[in-house]
């Protein structure tokens, strides 16, 4: 099946929610339809390319006809190189790639539409806030989001306590025990609360939010939105050992 019918966004919202629905394609392919993404590139064919489409489905399928193609094309060959490399190397290569025609994509929009220079660094903005494909695919969006959460509150307890000490003297007694305390049990809600809203989904790269329902892939560690991995809160207290579908895959690919 063919998708790519073209559509034009013509304002930077509409041009940036065009590339959030193609990049959630793309992000779907390499983790959560992972096997059936590796399956459908089979070396033996001819040159394929992994398209992302705004309606967030992927698709894997030779390169448009028509030269030049009305849309930058992907990157081509993907399934050339799936055998000569580690899986996670290959996979890791696609999203790079992946990433690159989604900026692509989005200022060929820009540029056809007239943005002006405010109207391209606004969208670029809009397009730096989110992880890319390939931060998403190597856990290493998760990371960063660790050792920033990890960064802000250790200079957010710092400067509260030197305000404390600026504003008023140092308690005595059973009073100073009872305050100090109190901040520990503040700092680590704090902690717990920033750690949380900062978690991304490994399968569709979104934050997390605290009514919806997650799960940890005990092997990964990878956090995922239980919509977007199939589970239920009801199956996870019948899951012992969870694993997420890339994991799972690894594991039984030959």
């Amino acid at each position: 099946m063919d998708s790519r019918a073209q559509y034009n966004p013509r304002t930077v919202e509409e041009v940036f929610r065009d590339f959030k629905g193609r990049r959630a394609g793309l992000i779907k392919a390499l983790t959560t339809d992972v096997e059936e993404f590796y399956n459908q590139c089979d070396p033996e064919k001819e040159n394929l390319c992994l398209y992302g489409f705004p309606s967030e489905q992927w698709e894997v399928n030779l390169p448009a006809e028509e030269v030049p193609p009305e849309l930058p094309e992907p990157v081509l060959g993907i399934n050339f190189a799936r055998d000569g490399m580690q899986e996670k190397d290959w996979l890791s290569l696609v999203a790079v790639h992946s990433d690159a025609w989604l900026l692509a994509i989005a200022f060929y929009f820009g540029a056809r539409f007239g943005f002006d220079k405010a109207d391209r660094k606004r969208l670029f903005n809009m397009i730096n806030e989110v992880p890319t494909i390939f931060e998403v695919v190597t856990g290493a969006a998760k990371k960063q989001v660790k050792e920033k959460s990890s960064v802000s509150n250790h200079s957010g307890s710092k400067s509260k306590s030197n305000s404390k000490a600026q504003r008023a003297p140092e308690p005595q007694g059973r009073q100073q025990k009872a305050l100090q305390a109190k901040d520990e049990d503040d700092e680590l809600d704090e902690q717990e609360d920033d750690e949380h809203g900062e978690t991304l989904c490994g399968a569709c790269g979104e934050h997390y939010g605290t009514d919806e329902f997650w799960i940890c892939c005990d092997i990964c560690e990878k956090w995922f939105h239980g919509k977007c991995v199939k589970i239920t809160p009801a199956r996870a207290e019948h899951i012992k050992q969870y694993k997420c579908p890339s994991c799972s895959n690894k594991r039984t690919r030959p």
